[in-house]
């Protein structure tokens, strides 16, 4: 029981507005056409304008609230693998067998999928493997694989959230780094980043890399098992249709990434040291919706301070002490797709939140080009 003067915890029916991109998942499967145009309209447009006419929530609940008060909210995170699973590969099995639809409209359906599986199922992901439950860990293993992705889980847990902010971290968008630069760079330095990592983390246990224990073993077979389902259903076509919903899904992750620091470094104390993580160095949006979309992802600085905590107790910040974004992530990815647009709204934000937090700082130059040491007992 809470007592009066506690917070009561937050509903959990409102969160379960994601399970509203399945109906349109399935009637862009089975119908094709304009009906495609339903997911990327309902997560991009109709979301947005539901966060102008709902607002902001800036009220937040007990932080310990125990987990036998959220069930409701850890079904959501649990269910979810076994519908994107039936989604995804229904569609691949509808589309190569069923569909009489020209090429172009059964990947324009897969793109829709693939802006599923981005917006909901890897967020979800994050969520489950934050914890630690090994089922859980599990499940978001298995929703990291659903798009090709599965080293995100390492370099997310043993880099970002450790580096975020330094030149180890391979998602800190940098101040002027435009996202047509920003993708392909991490596309490329992520897995190596990650199988770094884990070797890092091996070789201080005494173990060789090449050890079962590096899971990145596991990360393989993985996406090994269902590349080859995605084949038994659909051929080559159905390998071509899920690995473009996989593209898809992670461009809307690194979207997503490049969106939650952009320009926000950590101090460097010299010598390889930085300053410890502070709520700062995350960009929050309190908008009503696309955290109920997100789960909470939006509060993404409290996340940082407490990466266990679940989506439900994630907290707010007043903008004294954490940058706000003028909207939610959906608008504010759309608008990193366009450099000169972002950069014209972004830019200043940065330099005013320089002038508030590091006021003695006057050369930016190094944090700018990343050309700062790596921190010291970076793996």
């Amino acid at each position: 029981m809470t007592s009066p003067s506690t917070p009561r915890p937050p509903a959990a029916w409102p969160y379960w507005i994601t399970l509203s991109f399945v109906p349109l998942a399935v009637l862009a499967i089975a119908k094709g056409g304009w009906w495609i145009a339903l997911i990327p309209l309902w997560g991009w447009v109709a979301m947005p304008l539901f966060d102008t006419l709902l607002g902001r929530d800036l009220s937040n609940p007990d932080p310990d609230t125990p987990d036998t008060e959220l069930f409701w909210f850890r079904l959501l995170t649990w269910i979810w693998f076994p519908v994107e699973a039936v989604l995804v590969f229904g569609a691949i099995w509808y589309l190569t067998h069923v569909a009489q639809y020209p090429v172009h409209e059964k990947f324009a359906v897969m793109f829709g999928i693939g802006v599923t599986t981005g917006t909901v199922g890897i967020v979800y992901a994050h969520e489950l493997f934050h914890k630690a439950n090994k089922g859980e860990r599990w499940l978001g293993d298995l929703l990291m694989a659903m798009v090709l992705y599965s080293h995100f889980r390492t370099e997310h847990l043993l880099v970002h959230h450790p580096w975020v902010g330094t030149p180890r971290d391979t998602v800190t968008a940098r101040y002027n780094e435009g996202f047509l630069r920003f993708f392909p760079r991490v596309l490329w330095q992520g897995p190596g980043s990650a199988l770094r990592a884990e070797k890092a983390m091996l070789k201080r246990a005494g173990l060789s890399p090449w050890h079962r224990r590096n899971p990145l073993w596991r990360y393989g077979a993985l996406q090994l098992g269902v590349l080859g389902l995605a084949f038994v259903l659909g051929g080559w076509m159905g390998v071509g249709l899920f690995a473009f919903q996989a593209f898809v899904a992670i461009w809307q992750l690194e979207l997503t990434n490049y969106v939650e620091h952009y320009g926000l470094t950590r101090r460097h104390l010299g010598d390889g040291k930085y300053e410890p993580v502070g709520p700062h160095h995350s960009w929050d949006s309190t908008h009503r919706v696309s955290n109920l979309l997100l789960i909470n992802l939006q509060r993404h600085a409290d996340h940082h301070l407490h990466p266990m905590r679940r989506f439900p107790l994630l907290q707010s910040y007043a903008p004294e002490t954490v940058p706000q974004l003028p909207t939610g992530y959906p608008p504010m990815t759309a608008l990193a797709m366009v450099p000169p647009v972002w950069r014209r709204m972004m830019n200043p934000k940065v330099r005013n939140w320089r002038r508030r937090h590091y006021p003695d700082i006057t050369d930016w130059t190094p944090y700018k080009a990343g050309t700062l040491p790596e921190p010291r007992g970076a793996g």
